[in-house]
């Protein structure tokens, strides 16, 4: 069943400060799609700038698309505002990277975890929403007893589960997870993550999982999307693209990883302009050394494999 579906999402942002006289807007999101089921992970990866994390913005409305639709479930949310957009809200909810920053430095655990009841289930009492927090709290791996302490008394790995809890609190379908673990030391990491997997076990809980880090996708992810440029450039099971990547975007992502074997690289050199994109035809063809004229007249659509490339890996192989 589907909890999410987003279709030909498109997203642009006018050019500020010293460019707003070249008049040129910037491509954010160019005509993504993908669905999400439910207690699935999907996986969005790519560089800084490439607009994962846009993407799930758009995905949870916290941005208003330029086109394109958002369904949570049987709902189309796309063009829904104020009262009727928040009736809709509990059903996805944000997990942010900073778990010190989202949080209200003035504000008690227990008072930033109950704030979706309060708007979610305002039936509930005083008594009743503290009982829910401390339960919710539990789950997440934390002892109740300190749920009247500040954000500044939890470690960085304590504050992550109380921003999971702050979550879960108003029992969505879908997380949306945006870079989870990237500020924590990797011991705790992995803590998150296995409490991330027993909590989608448990609640039959779908995650849109934003990342940079291919090994905690890895560990993860049941499905992948790779972006580059505002545009998905390949999706598929995970398996499948970390083991048979097509597009060479996504050999170069594997090889920038960390390895723990010389072996596990297989090196692809880039052309020179590493950091160029193109404005016409594939954006990735400046970097790409497989690029070939027609790579300039390439509409950059996904084919029926799930890649966008003309001359993929597998014949360069």
């Amino acid at each position: 069943m589907s909890v999410l579906k987003v279709s030909g999402l498109n997203k642009t942002f006018s050019a500020g400060g010293m460019f707003r006289s070249i008049g040129k807007d910037k491509w954010a999101v160019n005509d993504v799609s993908f669905t999400l089921q439910a207690g699935e992970t999907l996986a969005i990866v790519g560089e800084s700038g490439s607009g994962k994390s846009t993407t799930a913005r758009l995905a949870m409305r916290l941005l208003k698309t330029d086109a394109g639709t958002v369904c949570w479930g049987e709902h189309d949310v796309s063009t829904l505002v104020g009262k009727a957009l928040r009736e809709h809200r509990s059903h996805i909810q944000m997990v942010f990277q900073d778990p010190f920053a989202s949080l209200n430095p003035r504000m008690k655990i227990w008072q930033t975890v109950e704030e979706g009841l309060r708007v979610h289930q305002p039936d509930l009492s005083s008594a009743q929403r503290r009982e829910k927090v401390a339960e919710t709290l539990q789950l997440c791996g934390l002892d109740a007893s300190g749920m009247d302490r500040y954000p500044h008394q939890f470690s960085g790995g304590q504050r992550q589960r109380i921003g999971i809890a702050r979550a879960l609190i108003v029992e969505p379908k879908v997380l949306a997870l945006d870079e989870p673990v990237s500020a924590l030391d990797v011991s705790v990491q992995a803590q998150i993550l296995n409490l991330l997997k027993e909590l989608q076990t448990a609640k039959g809980l779908a995650y849109l999982f934003i990342s940079h880090d291919l090994s905690v996708v890895r560990h993860i992810a049941d499905r992948v999307a790779v972006m580059f440029a505002g545009r998905i450039v390949e999706q598929g099971s995970a398996a499948e693209v970390f083991e048979h990547p097509h597009h060479p975007y996504t050999r170069a992502l594997l090889d920038a990883r960390p390895i723990t074997h010389p072996n596990e690289r297989q090196m692809l050199a880039p052309n020179e302009a590493t950091e160029a994109t193109a404005d016409f035809g594939c954006a990735y063809q400046p970097r790409c050394p497989y690029a070939k004229n027609d790579c300039s007249k390439f509409d950059g659509a996904l084919n029926a494999q799930g890649f966008a490339c003309l001359h993929p890996l597998v014949r360069h192989e």
